[in-house]
């Protein structure tokens, strides 16, 4: 019989220096901090979330190694949005302070920008396509290039 999960509850990442991934989190990505060990750990949720939380950092130092990147492991996990125009927003948002973005996909069920943090950790920032507007089949198939007009500025991207 299987464990009767209800939802993911929250992601500890390892990160090289905890103020600049701290920084990263709430001021690029909107985290609220809900908590700390000072020097060591630090604690975040969604706005949203009323859990304890939903990410941790943890901090290993300035000398640790990278993942490989063809190793077993985390590839990416998402935080959503709650509409295409606010994921365009995201998307400028991001661009303009610097962030690498390492691509952008249209899943048929989601719509994704795809961003590394300061320790090269990958995020998606995901909106989820309303269910009656689904593909009907295959809802993982594949990705076509994302793109949407940012409403505030007018400008394609």
């Amino acid at each position: 019989m299987p464990v009767p999960t209800t939802k993911l509850g929250h992601i500890v990442l390892r990160v090289r220096d905890l103020e600049r991934s701290k920084a990263f989190y709430t001021d690029l990505l909107g985290l609220r901090p809900m908590g700390e060990i000072p020097s060591v750990m630090a604690f975040f949720s969604t706005q949203s979330n009323a859990d304890s939380h939903d990410l941790a950092l943890m901090r290993v130092g300035p000398n640790a190694p990278d993942a490989p990147a063809q190793a077993v492991g985390l590839y990416h996990f998402a935080y959503q949005v709650e509409s295409e125009d606010a994921l365009a927003k995201a998307y400028m948002t991001l661009r303009e302070a610097g962030v690498t973005i390492v691509g952008t996909g249209d899943h048929g069920v989601s719509k994704g920008i795809y961003i590394l943090d300061p320790d090269g950790i990958q995020i998606e920032i995901t909106y989820e396509v309303p269910r009656d507007q689904w593909p009907t089949e295959g809802l993982a198939a594949g990705t076509k290039p994302l793109s949407f007009n940012v409403v505030s500025s007018g400008r394609d991207i």
